[in-house]
């Protein structure tokens, strides 16, 4: 068959199928996913740079009303505000830590109500803090109408005594003023206790017993010993050891006085010993005179002397002239 196709009779070298137009793809690179940075926190602004849009940082807050600071600082603020001496009650006296300001406040209305001025409340309460924490109710308003039911403590002469002992006010009717009432009228014999209510406060047992047992010792009598202490109670008040006893040494081994005249004049044991009574006695000893106490002690320097000049001058420069000698 001529139409038979022969392919061999075709070179291979001469036919070549057609190239394709996309090239193979190459090889892929690797590449590095990087991520935004974190956002830096925004940089404050400088007062000094802005001081329009710069907020002032906020206040402390303030402490609450219950600390115990707070509460001790507004009770030394209400004393100061009253011109009394907070400092100096509460190092006297700690228990203020431990008072409410509402008892303060009552304690004070109550020192108001009893006639006290506000410069008797800042000498009370300087001489006595203890005040400022006494019970209104079981002490202090019994100790007030105490003294003026049954020690006859008028109302008018109630702020001097409290100015002279305000400690009377922090005394237990039953514990400690009664008794001494008793003490002073049933055994002493002080009719009119009035006139020495500032003995009030003072301990029967502590005070009285041994100041009247020492002049039991030194040879008074009872009876004697009564008398002078009617005759002054402050005599209750002085120290045997610093007073008494230096004195009355002086006046038996010095003076050589008699005991009759210490129950006559009792008020002998109120003066200096080295300011009033040693000079004294020196002067009447160097004129030849011998004055009575009341008129050795009593008077003013430059009456005493007028009396020495007067007994030198008379024709009775003894004792008892001098006793007799009223001027």
């Amino acid at each position: 068959m001529q139409e038979t196709l022969h392919l061999s009779s075709y070179s291979t070298s001469s036919f070549s199928l057609p190239k394709p137009s996309i090239s193979p793809p190459k090889a892929l690179k690797s590449t590095t996913i990087s991520f935004p940075p974190h956002p830096k926190p925004p940089t404050p602004i400088s007062p000094q740079l802005s001081s329009a849009t710069s907020l002032p940082p906020p206040p402390p807050p303030p402490p609450p009303t219950t600390s115990p600071n707070f509460q001790l600082q507004e009770k030394l603020l209400f004393l100061d505000s009253l011109g009394i001496d907070s400092f100096h009650c509460l190092t006297s006296h700690s228990l203020i830590i431990s008072s409410s300001l509402s008892d303060l406040k009552s304690i004070i209305d109550f020192l108001y109500s009893i006639n006290l001025t506000i410069l008797d409340i800042r000498r009370v309460l300087h001489m006595c803090p203890d005040i400022l924490t006494t019970p209104l109710s079981s002490i202090l308003r019994p100790a007030v109408t105490f003294l003026l039911r049954e020690a006859h403590v008028t109302g008018d002469n109630l702020p001097f005594v409290l100015r002279r002992r305000p400690r009377l006010l922090t005394k237990s009717v039953e514990q400690n003023l009664r008794p001494t009432l008793y003490f002073l009228q049933s055994t002493i014999g002080i009719e009119d206790v009035s006139k020495c209510a500032t003995l009030l406060s003072c301990s029967v047992e502590t005070k009285f017993i041994p100041r009247l047992d020492y002049f039991l010792r030194i040879g008074f009598s009872r009876r004697d010993a009564k008398v002078m202490f009617r005759r002054f109670p402050s005599l209750f008040c002085y120290s045997i050891e610093d007073n008494l006893e230096p004195k009355f040494d002086y006046f038996v081994v010095e003076m050589g006085r008699e005991l009759k005249e210490l129950t006559v004049f009792p008020q002998y044991f109120s003066f200096s010993l080295e300011k009033r009574i040693k000079p004294r006695h020196r002067m009447c000893v160097e004129k030849g005179v011998c004055l009575s106490l009341p008129v050795m002690l009593k008077s003013h320097e430059s009456r005493f002397r007028d009396r020495l000049d007067v007994c030198c001058s008379s024709s009775m420069p003894d004792y008892e002239a001098g006793i007799h000698l009223q001027f």
